[in-house]
C-alpha cells in the first residue's frame, strides 16, 4: 500500500506498506506504527489528512493458466472511488461502497506472474466535486450525500471523521466454463404449519450461447427434489419446492428457529458446474398499516401473528469496518437478545452488514429492519440514480433469503427533514431522493422480493399527504426529547410506533479511561470533548439531569449522574411505549452499539461493555413487566405487560412506604393478563397520593403467581428527595468464575449499582440499578474471567453507587471539577 497523492505527510508520501486485505488504509497505517491509534484521545481530529490522500494498493499474484471460458476478478467491496489496473490494463472504476464488481480477466490475464492495482482516490474530494456540481442538503460538514458510502463515515453525531479507503471485502478469482450461478434468491412464498413453499429464483449466466449440451438445475430442500432443464436461451429459471408439514421459523419469543439447509446445482449432462447452498427459515411476515379513527396502527405480523417489537437501532460496530468479524457480531447480537430485544434496526447512515450478522440473526431469532442506505439528507438522483439501482439489486438479492430479514425500509429521516428542514423548498424543482424512495426501490423489491414489506422511509405516514412523523398514524421518531425537552416528555406521547428515540450517557468508566489520559478526564476537558460529538453534547447532558439531580461535585460523580440519567430516560420511555400496547406496537431504541469510545445513545459501549443503560433497557424489556404508570387519563395504574404466550394470573399488593420502610398504605390487587396483552389496574388515592412526595415511595409486589420483579415509583425527583446517606453491609463469597457479592441494605438504596469494571476491565456483573428498602438484601454475581480478588472494602464509592451518593447531604465528590 502507498500513499500515492494528497494530503499526506512527506515521510510517508511514496513508502510501500504492508496491507491487510479485507481491509482499509487506517487499519494497516495503525498496524505499521505510521500513525497513533485514532481512538484515543484526540487523535482522531489530527489523522483527516487520511481522507483526503490517494491510496494504492499493489501485488504480484501467481496463475497456473488453467483452462477454463471465462475468468472473472470479483470484488465484493471496494471502498470506494478505485481504479482497478491488471497487468497494465484499466478493467474499470468504481464510485460505490455499498456493492460488489465483476471484472471479465479472461484477456488480460498471464499465466505465471500477473501485477493487480487498485488506487483508491479521495472520497472526500470525489463527493466535494460532485457537490459543486448538484449540491443538496444534508446534515453533515462534508456532503456524504454525493457519493455512495457509509455516511458516518464522514463523521456523525456519535463518530469520528474518519473516511476510508480500501479494498474492505474479498477479492477472488472466478475460473467458470459453459455457465455459472449468479444470485441465487429462495423466496418463501407460502408458509403455513401445514405447507410451505419456497420459490427459488436461479439466474445463470452462460459463457456461450446456445450451450453444446442442455443446462439442468438440482433443487433440494427438506428432503424434497426438483429437476428442471433450462431451455438454449433461458438466463434465469424459477423452481417451485414444496415442504409439506413444515416447521415455522418464529422470533426469538415466539417459538424456535428452525433453519433448512437449500441446495442448487447445475449441471451440463453430469457435470457439475456450480454450487449454491444457503440455509432457509420458512416464515411469512407482513406490515399491518390498518385505519382507524386516530390515522394509521402500525405492526409487525410473522406467521400471520402480531410480534410487539422490543427493537434497538444497530450501527457499524467499528469506525474500520473490517475488524468486525463473526464473533464480535455474536457478541453484540447476543447482548441485544440478552437484553430484551427481538429486532435490529440497521440504520440508513452505515453499512449492508455482512453475511455473518444476517446468519446470526437468522439462528437467535432476531428480526432486522433493513434499511437501504440513505440519511439525513437530499439526493441528487440523476447523479446516483446508476448506482443505487446496482447496489440495491445487488443487497436485495444477497439479503433475500434470510429469515431473519422482516422489512425494507427506503431511508432514515429523508421525508420528514426535507420538510421541517425545508429541503424541499431549498432545492427548488430539482431532484431530492424521493424517486428512490417511491419508485426505484418498491420497484426493486417489488421485482426481487416481492414477499416482504416495504416502506419509504422512517418516521413516514402511511396516509398519503399527512405529516411525516405524526404520532397518530405509522412509525415516528421522538428526538424533542434529548435536544430539547426534559425526558418526561415522553409521557405526553401516544405513538402507534417508535423507531427511533433515545438518551445520552457516557461509556463505562473502563472504556473512558482506556480511550482519554487520566489528565484529560475532567468536566469541559477538550479532549475529553472530541469523545461528544452530538452538537452541544455536554450542554445537553446537563440539561438533562436538570431538575432530576444536582450538579456533579467531581468527575466521578459527573460521570454516574449521566450514566444513570441515561438509564432513567429508557427506563421511563420504554416503560411508557410498552404499557399503551396494543395502541402502540413497538419500540426501537436508539441505539445498541457504538463504533468507538464515546459519549452517546448507546446502551454497549464502544468497547463492548454494558451501561447502566443496557440493565434499564433489559429489565424495560422484559417478558413480563410491572409498571407504575401515575400520570395517566384515568390516574395513577400499575400496569402488567404480558408480552408471552401464556396468560398471567396473580395476586400483587401495592404499599406507599417511607424512605424508613414504613407502610403507609397499601392496596392489593388481581392481575389477570391474557397472552400478548396489557392488563391496567386503577390504584386508590389512598395508595397512589403522597402525604409527603419527599419521603415516599411506591412499591408494587406480587404475592401469588410467577414471579415478576418488583416495581417502583418515586413520587418526587431525586433533586426533591430526602433520601438518606447510603448505608450498607457487604458480604462476598467466591464462586466458579468470580464472586458473589452480598448487599443488605441499612438504610434506603435506589439504584444501588455495583459497576463492575471498576474492579476489573473484563469484570462484569448480572444485575445494576436494583432498589431496596432498609433491611432488604441483594446477591449480585460478578463474573472475572481475568481473575483477581474483590473484598468488601473495594465496595465502595465509586465500584459502588446509588441514587443517594447524589442527593444526601453531606454530599462527597470524589474528584474535582475544574474551575
Amino acid at each position: 500500500m502507498t500513499a500515492v497523492d494528497g494530503a499526506c505527510p512527506g515521510e510517508l508520501r511514496g513508502r510501500v506498506l504492508p496491507a491487510a486485505v479485507p481491509g482499509v488504509v487506517h487499519t494497516d497505517l495503525l498496524a505499521d506504527g505510521a500513525i497513533p491509534d485514532p481512538f484515543l484521545d484526540a487523535n482522531a481530529e489530527r489523522l483527516s489528512w487520511i481522507g483526503r490522500t490517494d491510496w494504492r494498493y499493489a501485488t504480484v499474484f501467481e496463475w497456473d493458466g488453467a483452462s477454463a471460458d471465462r475468468h472473472v476478478l470479483v470484488f465484493d467491496g471496494l471502498d470506494t472511488v478505485a481504479t482497478v489496473v491488471l497487468n497494465g490494463q484499466e478493467l474499470g472504476r468504481t464510485v460505490n461502497q455499498h456493492r460488489s464488481y465483476r471484472f471479465d480477466v479472461t484477456d488480460c490475464l498471464r499465466a505465471g506472474s500477473n501485477e493487480l492495482r487498485v488506487t483508491f482516490g479521495s472520497a472526500v474530494e470525489y463527493a466535494e466535486a460532485v457537490d459543486r456540481r448538484s449540491p443538496r442538503p444534508h446534515v453533515n460538514a462534508h456532503p456524504f450525500n454525493a457519493v455512495r458510502k457509509a455516511a458516518c463515515n464522514f463523521g456523525w453525531d456519535w463518530g469520528p471523521d474518519l473516511v476510508t479507503a480500501g479494498i474492505w471485502r474479498p477479492v477472488r478469482l472466478e475460473s467458470w466454463s459453459t455457465g455459472r450461478l449468479d444470485t441465487v434468491r429462495p423466496l418463501v412464498v407460502e408458509a403455513s404449519e401445514e405447507h410451505a413453499a419456497v420459490e427459488f429464483h436461479v439466474p445463470v449466466e452462460r459463457a456461450c450461447d446456445p450451450p453444446p449440451e442442455p443446462l439442468r438445475l438440482f433443487v433440494r430442500l427438506a428432503g424434497q427434489e426438483v429437476v428442471t432443464e433450462l431451455a438454449p436461451h433461458d438466463a434465469d429459471a424459477v423452481v417451485r419446492v414444496d415442504v409439506p408439514d413444515p416447521r415455522l421459523w418464529w422470533p426469538v419469543g415466539y417459538g424456535e428457529q428452525p433453519l433448512y439447509e437449500a441446495e442448487v446445482e447445475l449441471l451440463a449432462g453430469e457435470q457439475l458446474l456450480d454450487r449454491w447452498s444457503g440455509r432457509l427459515g420458512l416464515r411469512s411476515i407482513t406490515v399491518d398499516t390498518t385505519p382507524d379513527a386516530a390515522g394509521h396502527t402500525f405492526g409487525l405480523r410473522v406467521n400471520g401473528r402480531d410480534v410487539f417489537v422490543r427493537g434497538v437501532n444497530w450501527i457499524p460496530d467499528d469506525v474500520f469496518v473490517t475488524r468486525v468479524g463473526r464473533e464480535r457480531y455474536r457478541e453484540r447480537i447476543e447482548q441485544a437478545v440478552d437484553g430484551g430485544s427481538n429486532l435490529l434496526r440497521v440504520w440508513g447512515g452505515g453499512i449492508y452488514e455482512s453475511a455473518d450478522f444476517y446468519e446470526l440473526c437468522d439462528e437467535r431469532g432476531v428480526l432486522v429492519w433493513q434499511d437501504f442506505a440513505f440519511a439525513c439528507a437530499t439526493y441528487a438522483e440523476e447523479e446516483l440514480a446508476e448506482e443505487v439501482e446496482a447496489e440495491a439489486w445487488d443487497n436485495i438479492a444477497r439479503l433475500a433469503r434470510h429469515p431473519s430479514l422482516a422489512l425494507w425500509n427506503g431511508s432514515n429521516e429523508n421525508l420528514w427533514l426535507s420538510l421541517d428542514l425545508g429541503w424541499r423548498a431549498e432545492v427548488g424543482d430539482a431532484s431530492w431522493g424521493d424517486g428512490f424512495y417511491h419508485r426505484l426501490l418498491p420497484e426493486l423489491v417489488a421485482q426481487l422480493d416481492p414477499t416482504r414489506p416495504y416502506i419509504p422511509s422512517s418516521p413516514f405516514s402511511p396516509s398519503a399527504g399527512r405529516y411525516p412523523n405524526d404520532p397518530d398514524d405509522g412509525p415516528i421518531h421522538i428526538w424533542d426529547v434529548w435536544n430539547d425537552v426534559d425526558y418526561r416528555e415522553y409521557g405526553r406521547y401516544r405513538p402507534r410506533f417508535v423507531s427511533e428515540f433515545g438518551f445520552q450517557g457516557p461509556p463505562t468508566w473502563s472504556t473512558l479511561a482506556r480511550a482519554v489520559a487520566p489528565q484529560h478526564l475532567a468536566v469541559g476537558s477538550p479532549v475529553l470533548l472530541t469523545h461528544q460529538k452530538a452538537e452541544d453534547g455536554d450542554e445537553k447532558l446537563r440539561r438533562g439531569w436538570a431538575g432530576h439531580f444536582p450538579e456533579p461535585v467531581g468527575f466521578d460523580d459527573w460521570h454516574w449522574t449521566a450514566q444513570l440519567n441515561q438509564a432513567r430516560a429508557i427506563t421511563f420511555g420504554v416503560e411508557r411505549f410498552r404499557s399503551l400496547a396494543p395502541h402502540c406496537r413497538g419500540t426501537i431504541l436508539w441505539q445498541l452499539n457504538d463504533c468507538w469510545p464515546v459519549v452517546s445513545w448507546a446502551v454497549v459501549d464502544g468497547d463492548g461493555r454494558l451501561k447502566p443503560a443496557w440493565y434499564a433497557l433489559r429489565a424495560a424489556y422484559a417478558d413480563r413487566l410491572l409498571t407504575f404508570q401515575l400520570d395517566q387519563p384515568e390516574g395513577a395504574v400499575l400496569a402488567l405487560v404480558n408480552d408471552t404466550d401464556a396468560p398471567y394470573r396473580g395476586s400483587a399488593v401495592v404499599r406507599r412506604v417511607d424512605v424508613a420502610g414504613n407502610v403507609l398504605a397499601e392496596q392489593a390487587l388481581e392481575l389477570d393478563a391474557v397472552a400478548r396483552s396489557v392488563r391496567r389496574v386503577r390504584l386508590s388515592a389512598s395508595v397512589s397520593v403522597a402525604a409527603d412526595r419527599a419521603t415516599e415511595l411506591l412499591v408494587a409486589d406480587v404475592r401469588s403467581g410467577d414471579p415478576l420483579p418488583r416495581a417502583t415509583a418515586f413520587l418526587a425527583e431525586d433533586v426533591e428527595l430526602s433520601l438518606p446517606r447510603a448505608s450498607y453491609d457487604v458480604a462476598v463469597q467466591p464462586s466458579d468464575d468470580g464472586v458473589v457479592v452480598e448487599v443488605t441494605a441499612r438504610t434506603l438504596l435506589r439504584d444501588l449499582t455495583l459497576l463492575a469494571d471498576r474492579l476489573a476491565p473484563d469484570a462484569v456483573v448480572d444485575e445494576q440499578l436494583t432498589t431496596l428498602l432498609p433491611g432488604e438484601t441483594t446477591r449480585l454475581r460478578v463474573r472475572l474471567p481475568s481473575g483477581g480478588e474483590v473484598s468488601p472494602s473495594s465496595l465502595t464509592a465509586p465500584v459502588v453507587r446509588t441514587a443517594n451518593d447524589l442527593v444526601a447531604s453531606p454530599r462527597r465528590g470524589t474528584g474535582d471539577l475544574p474551575g
